[in-house]
């Protein structure tokens, strides 16, 4: 399996790192993986709910030092 796909929401506020997430995901293929980077703690809420809604799951949550890394896998190609 590939690494993920970085998508780097630092520095925004709710709903943007979702937002940016959502977006890169967008056409993705079935079991791709993406690792969302971001400062905002409602990220650690907002994407697995987003997740919910896409088809999708969280796959590993990490916070080291105020940043959130989660890496989420879609559950199928029409993720948009």
């Amino acid at each position: 399996m590939s690494d993920p796909i970085v998508v780097d929401a630092r520095g925004h506020k709710c709903p943007v790192p979702s937002l940016r997430l959502r977006k890169a995901m967008e056409g993705g293929r079935a079991g791709a993986q993406w690792t969302l980077l971001a400062t905002d703690p409602m990220a650690r809420i907002d994407v697995p709910f987003l997740m919910q809604e896409m088809g999708g799951q969280v796959i590993e949550i990490e916070e080291s030092d105020g940043l959130l890394q989660i890496t989420v896998e879609s559950g199928d190609a029409r993720t948009g």
